[in-house]
């Protein structure tokens, strides 16, 4: 009877260790996933958080929220903050720089609020192990604040 039991163990482990490597690798491209999904969230706040004290309308400012938005930085210097992603990606508009489909300025019973908007539209993400998770695109990461008038 131990005879015909030997290596039971091992060809038990063959069986089980094909779903874990896929569990972990699916683990790991969801993680990396949501994590650059955060990144880009959160470059897309600083660059709006930036034009919010800006005026309207001004070209160079809406050149260096993109920059940031991609880089991190005013200057486009360095790496993107995610790979791939450039300042193309990158949309920048307030009241008199609009972009289409999006909302730049609210009329209240007091007033008129006027409001910035970035968003990082159609980021591919390249998932490494595409069996688990195949690649896909974040189509629009965007934030609005209250501009200066």
């Amino acid at each position: 009877m131990r005879k015909l039991m030997k290596g039971v163990a091992a060809v038990e482990f063959g069986i089980l260790l094909i779903p874990l490597v896929i569990l972990v690798f699916g683990i790991t491209e969801y993680g990396r996933a949501i994590y650059t999904y955060n990144t880009l969230t959160k470059s897309v706040r600083d660059a709006a958080r930036y034009l919010t004290s800006q005026t309207p309308g001004d070209t160079n400012e809406h050149a260096t929220a993109k920059c940031m938005a991609a880089f991190g930085n005013p200057d486009c210097s360095g790496s993107p903050l995610a790979p791939g992603l450039t300042t193309g990606m990158v949309q920048t508009c307030d009241r008199i720089l609009t972009c289409g489909g999006v909302t730049t300025s609210l009329s209240t019973g007091s007033g008129t609020i006027n409001l910035v908007v970035v968003r990082i539209q159609g980021y591919p993400y390249d998932s490494f192990v595409e069996f688990v998770m195949p690649d896909i695109t974040f189509e629009a990461i965007s934030t609005s604040m209250r501009g200066q008038l």
